[in-house]
Parts: structure tokens; C-alpha cells; sequence
């Protein structure tokens, strides 16, 4: 069968590549064409376009890019159209993707398929109405997402499990190098590791970095070690990094976390990646106007927390640092707990023990593959 993807980041890429070789287990004949990244690229097919082309993070980026925005889209539409796939499968990245369903449920019969849906439950909960119209087969990676889409909308779903469990776990299995032929191998120095995920894309870097260094300079017995994002250049990081002693390592996330002893973290998947690691964080997110989006968080976002560690376990497990309540002290004061306080370190371990409890076993590539062909299959039959 034919696979059309749609992914437009970093973590879309690499979910949707672990899906599509399950997919290519599942069916021997698979073909695929994508909007994707590299790692879609390895595992095989056509690509149409980078994910890099089309992410745009913020009001005035987005007004900025209206007109490649909409090419995109346009491209996106009729290449989808020409190849006439067997189905179509979104990955998260809503604005664009929920377009396109709007599109191909409208003016084509290809069956849209929706694998990490999209996070309505947080804001734009009204986009309900989009997915009920649209997507034919919605597939969720958060045990929460059943209640919201079934018990609150009457929308039936997929739960599969997480793929980030997947991905930990199987590196995990395969990672044998050493603390100290880590680094060795990355030029560090013998003191512990407080890791810094300071997010993928430049705004979150910039709003984030400089204030978590200055927080982490303050413990001298550690050293700061960043993870860099795939397609950000090093010149970037420096811009924001100046003269700290801060050790920039690139493509090598899943081992900094491996040895780190504490962490501090930018809202997003690095804080499940984070906490499956059973690395003690502090999640930092940081905006221009803190006020306004504290009380737009306060009175518009659906959810009690933003980090997916904490909204999985329906409960504080780390602490957010967001908005107005982000600054270099009390991420200080955070860190200080974290790594000194063996109590509270150990509440956090417990937590993150209780978490991965409730997003089960791993498999869920093979899962989502294996529904996504027995749906396709019976499709055909009818």
C-alpha cells in the first residue's frame, strides 16, 4: 500500500520513521512519500519537502512566511492528490495538518489517519469539530487523551502507547560507553553533569538559555553540559551561551541524559525523554511577556500543567518553572533541591516510576502499524 506523512518538526521526524519501518513489517509492499525530515529519508521513499521548510514558531515568524506557508500547503495538496495513496497520516504539527485533512477529506476519498494527535485538550479544544469532519482514524500517545476524546467528546481513538518508551528503551539496551569514555569522548571533565535541553527551535532558545546558565553557574562542584538541537548551528548557541563554561554536545541527547545527574528542561517530549531517564528536572519555560501568558495559562490553557511528566501522572511530579515564575533565582532555588536534597530527589524518582506505569509497555510503532493495516485492509474489503 501507499503511505503518504506529514511531519513538521524535529520529534515528528523521528516518530514517524519508527512508524514507518513498522509499517514496512507489517506490509512488504509499503511505499511512502513524506513531508518529513532525515530519519524518514533513511528508512526509505520519496521526499517531498523538509520539515524545515515549513516550521514557523510564533505570530510575527508565521505572518512573516504567510506566502511559503500557503505555497506549502498548496504543493502539499496537489502532490497528495497526483500520487493517490491509500491513506493519508498526519503526525501532530496541527495548523498545517488539520488544513490538509480539511482538504482531502473534502475534494479526495483517501482515508486520513491522524498517529500523536493533535494537543486540543490544552487550547483550541474547539478544533473538535475539525477532527470529527476530517480525520477518519486518530491515534493517541497519552493515556490521558482516551478520557478527553471518548468520555468528554464521544470521539473514539486509538491509544497505542508512547513511541518516546520505545526510543529510551532501546537505547538503553544497546548503550554500553562508560561514564568515563563519555567524557573522554566529549571533552569533559570528571565533575557530575547538570544536562540542559533548552529546546529545538531558536525563539526557545533564546528566551531560554541565558537564564538557565546563569541558575546552573551557581553550582561550581557541576558542569553545565548543553544538548544541542539538530538543525540549530553552533554560532547560535554561542550568541547566547557568551563566556560561559558551558560544553555544547550535538546529536547526543539520549547519552547526556544517560549521565547527567539533574536537569533542566524546556516544556516539550525532552521532559518525558527526561524523566524516563529517571534524570531529577526542573521544567523551564520562559516567555517575553510572562504576565500576560501566565494569566492566558490561568484562564485560557485547558490544563493544570504543561509538561507531559506531570499531566501524564495527573499530578506535580516536577516542578514548572513558566512564564512570570521563571527566573534565575528560583530555578537556583529549584536546582538546590534537586541535587542536595535526597528526600525531594527521591519523591521525584517515585513519581517518574508512577508516570511510566501509566503509559505502559512499549510497542507502540508496531501497534499503531499493525491497526493502521488491519483498518486499511478492511477498508479495501467493503
Amino acid at each position: 500500500m501507499k503511505y503518504y506523512l506529514i511531519v513538521g518538526e524535529a520529534s515528528g521526524d523521528l516518530h514517524a520513521s519508527h512508524l514507518m519501518s513498522a509499517l514496512k513489517a507489517e506490509d512488504a509492499r509499503a511505499e511512502f512519500r513524506f513531508f518529513g525530515g532525515d530519519l524518514m529519508a533513511a528508512v526509505g521513499g520519496t521526499p517531498v519537502k523538509h520539515y524545515k521548510e515549513l516550521a514557523y514558531m510564533g505570530f510575527i515568524p508565521v505572518l512573516l512566511h504567510l506566502r511559503t506557508i500557503f505555497a506549502n500547503m498548496r504543493r502539499c495538496k496537489e502532490d497528495i492528490v497526483a500520487w493517490q495513496p491509500d491513506v493519508l497520516i498526519l503526525v501532530d504539527y496541527p495548523g498545517f495538518n488539520l488544513n490538509i485533512a480539511k482538504f482531502v477529506h473534502a475534494c479526495t476519498q483517501i482515508p486520513v489517519y491522524y498517529y500523536i494527535s493533535p494537543k486540543i485538550w490544552a487550547w483550541k479544544e474547539y478544533r473538535i469539530k475539525n477532527i470529527r469532519r476530517d480525520v477518519d482514524e486518530l491515534f493517541s500517545i497519552l493515556p490521558f487523551e482516551v478520557e478527553f476524546f471518548e468520555g468528554k467528546h464521544g470521539y473514539p481513538i486509538h491509544y497505542v502507547g508512547n513511541p518516546t518508551v520505545d526510543e529510551v528503551a532501546a537505547f538503553q539496551e544497546d548503550y554500553s560507553e562508560t561514564p568515563e569514555e563519555f567524557r573522554q569522548a566529549n571533552g569533559l571533565s570528571s565533575l557530575p553533569i547538570i544536562a540542559l535541553l533548552a529546546g529545538s527551535r531558536k525563539q526557545e532558545i533564546k528566551d531560554n538559555l541565558p537564564d538557565m546558565i546563569r541558575a546552573a553557574a551557581s553550582f561550581p562542584g557541576y558542569q553545565l553540559v548543553l544538548a544541542g538541537a539538530p538543525g540549530i548551528a553552533p554560532e547560535y548557541y554561542r550568541k547566547y551561551v557568551g563566556e560561559a563554561d558551558v560544553k555544547i554536545i550535538f546529536n547526543r541527547t539520549y547519552p547526556l541524559l544517560r549521565h547527567a545527574e539533574a536537569a533542566l528542561v524546556t516544556s516539550g517530549t525532552a521532559t518525558l525523554e527526561t524523566a524516563l531517564f529517571r534524570v531529577p528536572q526542573a521544567v523551564c519555560y520562559h516567555t517575553p511577556i510572562g504576565k500576560v501568558i501566565a494569566f492566558l495559562k490561568r484562564h485560557i490553557l485547558k490544563v493544570k500543567y504543561i509538561s507531559l511528566v506531570n499531566l501524564i501522572a495527573g499530578r506535580e511530579v516536577v516542578k514548572e518553572l513558566v512564564a512570570d515564575t521563571m527566573t534565575v533565582e528560583r530555578i537556583r532555588a529549584e536546582l538546590q533541591r534537586i541535587l542536595y536534597d535526597k528526600e525531594y530527589r527521591g519523591q521525584m524518582l517515585a513519581g517518574y516510576e508512577y508516570m511510566a506505569s501509566r503509559l505502559g509497555e512499549a510497542g507502540a510503532p508496531g501497534r499503531a502499524a499493525r491497526k493502521i493495516v488491519d483498518l486499511l485492509k478492511k477498508r479495501c474489503k467493503k
